[in-house]
């Protein structure tokens, strides 16, 4: 048999792209290892502090401390349609790859962008999903992923139907040994109390299926510095995060956009200072959902851990969630205000039009 040698030049350039489909970005402050389906844990980085693990998660690039690849590589995401119970998720060390497709996988030294497709019963893709890693201009201690899901139902999604997690393990430096902080949870929850944020809870050993879960106890509540011997009820003291969430109505073909960060910072203060650099403008916040992953004061493994003041490192992740409701930052929420000189401007638009008409 003949072999077609651009038949072959294809498959083998197939191959490569399958084996290279994951990188390791990063900015000045900021390691990830990004999966081609959007999740996170990349082996053949080097040796992190005070774990002895190659796998690069979410790392500080100025202390080579990870936080969610030591022990278990527990990070991951799901997105699915509660009507019909059809899901998409992806996470390394938790049922793995689920239902999705990969359309494309592309990076450079600092992004990387992925993109599934999420298959029904029949095999057709439902839903498009978009992880886009990048850093930002406004503070190097944060990484951006605008995550964009597109209905490809053929149908319009009722409000709460479309649900979207990610959740985490934090190891820092290994199992066990961490501070987890998680702050912003409202105390109406859901779409129809008017939020975006469904469900919290310090698990991070969940699937990414949305419709899975497991609680650890600290559930749809705010917590600081919760660790070994301070569990506040806690089923266990390797914590993590999981945040679900759920989105107004979306028509067919359209999209849901929003952002999530991932990053680093030498302490709390300054983490604290980079969720409200994300636009450059230090005097609002704009990460107002967040989990922070800290080392437990007293760590042999990490010189100078701090779990009050997050030294050396406090790792974040967050949100663009106020009062929680996710906000786009190129389509803010209108302000009280806003709204009003809004409804002032049409109300005069509407008499000038009277105007012109009876002349």
């Amino acid at each position: 048999m003949k072999l077609n040698k651009f038949a072959i030049a294809a498959a083998l350039t197939a191959a490569v792209g399958a084996v290279q489909a994951q990188a390791i970005i990063q900015n000045t402050e900021v390691q990830l290892g990004v999966r081609a389906y959007g999740d996170l844990n990349v082996g053949g980085g080097t040796i992190a502090t005070g774990s002895g693990t190659d796998v690069v998660g979410l790392r500080s690039v100025r202390t080579n401390s990870d936080s969610t690849s030591p022990g278990c590589t527990c990070e991951g995401w799901g997105v699915g349609i509660r009507s019909t119970g059809q899901f998409g998720a992806a996470n390394s060390a938790i049922d793995g790859v689920q239902h999705l497709s990969l359309v494309s996988f592309t990076s450079t030294a600092s992004t990387a962008v992925s993109v599934v497709d999420v298959l029904g019963a029949s095999g057709a893709a439902i839903l498009r999903v978009t992880h886009d890693y990048h850093p930002i201009t406004g503070t190097p201690y944060l990484y951006e992923t605008r995550v964009s899901i597109q209905n490809l139902t053929g149908a319009s999604l009722a409000a709460g139907d479309l649900v979207y997690r990610r959740v985490m393990d934090w190891d820092i430096p290994r199992p066990g040994q961490e501070s987890v902080s998680i702050q912003g949870v409202p105390t109406a929850m859901g779409i129809a109390n008017g939020s975006n944020i469904a469900r919290t809870d310090n698990n991070g050993f969940n699937s990414g299926n949305p419709f899975s879960f497991g609680s650890y106890g600290l559930q749809n509540t705010n917590f600081t510095n919760s660790q070994s011997g301070n569990l506040q009820g806690s089923a266990s003291s390797d914590q993590g995060a999981l945040f679900d969430f759920e989105f107004a109505a979306l028509a067919a073909g359209g999209t849901q956009v929003f952002n999530t960060y991932y990053g680093v910072a030498p302490n709390k203060a300054a983490a604290d200072l980079a969720r409200s650099m994300v636009d450059g403008d230090a005097s609002d916040v704009d990460i107002g959902l967040y989990s922070y992953g800290s080392c437990v004061s007293g760590s042999t493994a990490i010189a100078g851990c701090d779990s009050t003041l997050g030294t050396p490192d406090t790792f974040i992740f967050g949100f663009n969630v106020v009062g929680g409701v996710i906000v786009d930052p190129g389509n803010p929420v209108p302000t009280p205000g806003s709204l009003a000189l809004v409804g002032l401007g049409l109300l005069g638009l509407g008499a000038s039009r009277r105007r012109a008409a009876q002349r």
